[in-house]
């Protein structure tokens, strides 16, 4: 097995095919023609998208989805327009009226939003646990429980999920296990190794790491593959081949970037938790984390995402912090090389929760600049913060 830093060089690529090209180039086209009817025919029986049609992806789309098949470990994989359709049309191609979602208590808001506004619509049932509830799962599972869906670390409070432990209850009543694994990327943690049927990302993020691409992928075990694909099929899902380009483009060095940000983050993550003005830093690699010895049992790493709570500061402190920062932008998404700090002004939506949160948030990304700069930039936003109490 080579090591994953190769495996993102040579992954869903081969020059020999593209005149030695060494990225699959831009393939854009709708209308793919066959030279007579036998080659129609032939075509159609199977998955070459150069004999079908444009939407069912083309030699581009295809590199991608193969690299990311390669590094999950996954049967296949399936690009989407952004990380949230990857969501929801993964969860859309599992279920139909009658059945049972349990989704985490700390999924991604739209996510969130999708299932209380359109699956309950549709005559789904939706319910949301305690995203530390592990193996207890089982007390809220049921016979038409269809996908359970998780996400490890927790959008915004980054609590860590036992994910073994769900999934092996949940493949009790033959329930699929949906889970977005945007955080960790396909190198820090390995979704099928620990129960996971279907893999989501948003590549918008870390996978094209440059902050220039909207992307989803969803990538399946050989179990729910035909399921993902036909769903994702019949919605008419694809993805244009310039952002899946740009995604190529960025996997490439996703390893050597993971790895600073991974070490920044926990420096800039350790500085913080010094600050008199912070309550506590939501990170799974801390030692001091509730769901440290988890994050270290099951992760291969962390990314530069993380969460800050204040102590009760009014706005105008709030807006002074925010103010005083010149290296961390405000703005959403994450994952490219630019560090961002978002204000989050109203306490995250939590109905199942054991631990809910009053005080303001803040998360940040920490990027690729100097650890050093970022600290001072953070330290000068945190004294002019205290001035404006």
């Amino acid at each position: 097995m080579r090591h994953v830093d190769t495996q993102l060089i040579h992954a869903g690529r081969d020059p020999s095919l593209y005149g030695g090209m060494v990225n699959t180039p831009v393939f854009r086209g709708s209308t793919i023609m066959a030279d007579n009817l036998d080659d129609w025919e032939a075509g159609r029986q199977t998955d070459n998208p150069m004999a079908k049609y444009g939407r069912f992806g083309t030699p581009t789309t295809r590199s991608f989805e193969q690299a990311i098949t390669a590094l999950e470990g996954g049967d296949h994989a399936l690009v989407f327009p952004s990380g949230l359709s990857a969501c929801t049309h993964s969860i859309m191609a599992f279920v139909e009226v009658g059945d049972h979602v349990l989704i985490t208590d700390s999924a991604y808001g739209p996510t969130r939003t999708f299932a209380e506004r359109v699956l309950r619509r549709m005559g789904v049932e939706v319910e949301f646990f305690d995203p530390l509830i592990g193996g207890e799962i089982r007390q809220l599972i049921r016979s038409n429980t269809r996908v359970v869906f998780v996400e490890s670390p927790g959008s915004w409070t980054f609590e860590v999920q036992d994910i073994p432990a769900i999934a092996e209850e949940a493949h009790k009543v033959g329930a699929y296990v949906l889970m977005d694994n945007t955080w960790a990327t396909p190198l820090y943690f390995k979704p099928f190794e620990h129960g996971v049927d279907v893999s989501i990302h948003a590549a918008t993020k870390y996978i094209v790491g440059h902050s220039d691409a909207l992307l989803g992928v969803a990538s399946a075990n050989q179990r729910a593959w035909p399921i993902l694909k036909q769903g994702a099929h019949d919605f008419g899902q694809t993805a244009g081949p310039d952002d899946i380009y740009l995604a190529l483009r960025g996997m490439r060095s996703m390893a050597v970037r993971l790895r600073q940000h991974w070490n920044s983050g926990m420096q800039l993550a350790e500085h913080l938790v010094t600050q008199s003005l912070v309550e506590r830093v939501l990170h799974p690699a801390l030692p001091s984390d509730p769901g440290h010895q988890l994050w270290k049992r099951d992760f291969l790493g962390a990314s530069g995402l993380f969460t800050i709570e204040l102590k009760p500061v009014g706005r105008p402190a709030f807006a002074s912090f925010f103010e005083s920062l010149k290296l961390f932008g405000i703005g959403l998404s994450w994952g490219g090389y630019e560090s961002l700090a978002l204000p989050i002004d109203k306490p995250p939506t939590r109905v199942a929760s054991r631990k809910t949160y009053q005080n303001p948030l803040v998360r940040i990304h920490v990027g690729l600049e100097n650890i050093d700069d970022l600290k001072r930039d953070m330290d000068r936003a945190f004294k002019c913060m205290a001035l404006a109490l």
